[in-house]
């Protein structure tokens, strides 16, 4: 289940990556320093507000699914979740309105905070399709609604503004693509949900399961941006902005990756764990661990080694030169954050122990705080860069230590030092390249880097690459026999 999930995401996942850079370039062009800085306060804001309020229905539906039985069983799972949806969004909605009237805030700001919020609701039943689509096995379904929602929503925000909707125009993108796309995928759930009742008992048990998990992604979040809002309070928006260009460039690359890589690899485990047991699942994750080490380490150094030339090719001129600064550091955080969620973290979900993952998780969300609050203060953006990078670290280890307490996974001792080992080489290949500037540059030290890793990487099977390898050319040869 795993690999078919792996070479069935890629596509979406090619289609985000290319997404994302080209949000990067075009928004970073089309709006000012201020403009750019407001979109990232709204984003922030409104990634909060989701996982504050929805998140917990959206990790229900990934692990639950696996667990029901046809008939009844599954109808009770739909209706439960489908119909929560709706009384909170009921209520969600107006109290969102009173916020945006009553609370002070700069007029600039409150349109697309209200843009931002508004799409809440509708993006959670998109994540829920997806979500049931990826436990389900239906690879093809989940993959094309997150394309859909990827070209579509970076289309009409680029369409947005154009028209001069400003720091709005990205939120609005992100609105619109899963409201167009709803007409495709809600009836086929809804239908399900119909034959079925409301139990309470079943929400009071995906409530104590998915609450922590929607704490623990909202410490994520405040990991991930209580610093531009300290770089607001004690700097500018200006400032903001430049720091949420570079943070993209490399969060956006190891991201894409973890979330390719983690779309097929949780439902894989939790199968894994439920039809399999314990040894079933120890095999799963030793291999979801290597696989992850061997494609995510390569990029984060990559991304790092790239730093300048990355920024000045995809970055407006106001925002890069503290882009090229940030992005490795950027990177390795995107690294260790990649590896704690889709892998690490999922001891406390197969667990069923989500209160443990919300204890391991103020750990490094407290430390970011209080690192920030100091730091910022006396080096600005690059203060922000080490508060993530070390909090990220921190964040690591205490998941890894509560984590053993409940569902012990394997640590990728091996693949860790045969894939850095081949990173060693890169860097050092990569160092030695003429600095040419610009795409030129970017072109060069990207192949020539990937080269060397590939064949470093081969050469001492570093994450079982040579199996990788195989499986590939299974893969293609039963694409090709299918066509």
């Amino acid at each position: 289940m795993f690999w078919r999930g792996v070479f069935g995401y890629l596509p979406a996942n090619v289609v985000q990556g290319v997404v994302g850079f080209l949000t990067i370039v075009v928004f970073t062009r089309l709006l000012d320093a201020d403009a750019y800085g407001r979109y990232a306060l709204a984003f922030s804001v409104m990634t909060l507000a989701h996982v504050a309020t929805f998140s917990w229905l959206e990790a229900a539906m990934a692990r639950f699914w696996a667990a029901q039985r046809e008939g009844a069983d599954m109808a009770s799972h739909f209706a439960s979740l489908y119909r929560t949806v709706f009384i909170m969004t009921a209520i969600f909605v107006p109290a969102m309105v009173l916020i945006l009237w009553l609370w002070p805030m700069p007029d600039a700001f409150r349109l697309p905070l209200g843009v931002a919020l508004a799409g809440i609701p509708v993006r959670c039943l998109s994540k829920l399709a997806q979500e049931r689509y990826r436990a389900a096995g239906e690879v093809r379904k989940a993959a094309l609604l997150d394309i859909w929602n990827g070209i579509a929503g970076f289309g009409v925000g680029v369409a947005c503004a154009v028209a001069g909707m400003g720091a709005a125009a990205p939120l609005a993108g992100l609105l619109i693509a899963p409201l167009a796309a709803m007409p495709f995928f809600l009836p086929g759930e809804l239908s399900e949900a119909r034959r079925g009742v409301v139990d309470r008992e079943r929400l009071k048990t995906y409530a104590v399961y998915g609450y922590p998990i929607a704490a623990s992604l909202g410490l994520a979040v405040v990991l991930a941006s209580t610093d531009r809002f300290l770089l607001a309070l004690f700097m500018n928006e200006a400032a903001v902005g430049a720091y949420h260009a570079s943070y993209s460039i490399a969060n956006r690359t190891l991201d894409v990756l973890f979330i390719w890589l983690g779309a097929a690899g949780t439902p894989a485990l939790v199968m894994a764990l439920e039809r399999g047991g314990r040894e079933t699942l120890l095999k799963a994750a030793r291999e979801q661990a290597s696989t992850l080490v061997l494609i995510g380490l390569p990029a984060a150094v990559g991304v790092a080694l790239v730093a300048r030339p990355l920024a000045e090719f995809l970055i407006g001129e106001d925002l890069r030169d503290a882009a090229a600064q940030v992005t490795p550091w950027i990177a390795l955080s995107a690294f260790l954050s990649g590896m704690t969620v889709y892998y690490f973290h999922q001891a406390f979900t197969l667990g069923r122990r989500t209160g443990w993952l919300l204890a391991a998780m103020c750990v490094p969300a407290v430390a970011n705080v209080l690192l920030n609050l100091v730091l910022i203060p006396r080096y600005g953006v690059m203060g922000a860069a080490w508060s993530t990078a070390a909090s990220f670290a921190i964040g690591a280890v205490a998941s890894i230590a509560v984590g053993r307490r409940i569902m012990p996974l394997p640590i990728p001792w091996n693949a860790l030092a045969r894939c850095g080992l081949a990173c060693i080489v890169m860097a050092l290949v990569v160092w030695m390249l003429p600095p040419l500037g610009g795409f030129l540059e970017l072109m060069l030290d990207a192949s020539v880097g990937a080269l060397v890793y590939a064949v470093c990487a081969y050469a001492l099977n570093a994450g079982g690459v040579r199996d990788l390898v195989k499986r590939l050319r299974v893969f293609i040869r039963a694409r090709r026999g299918l066509a």
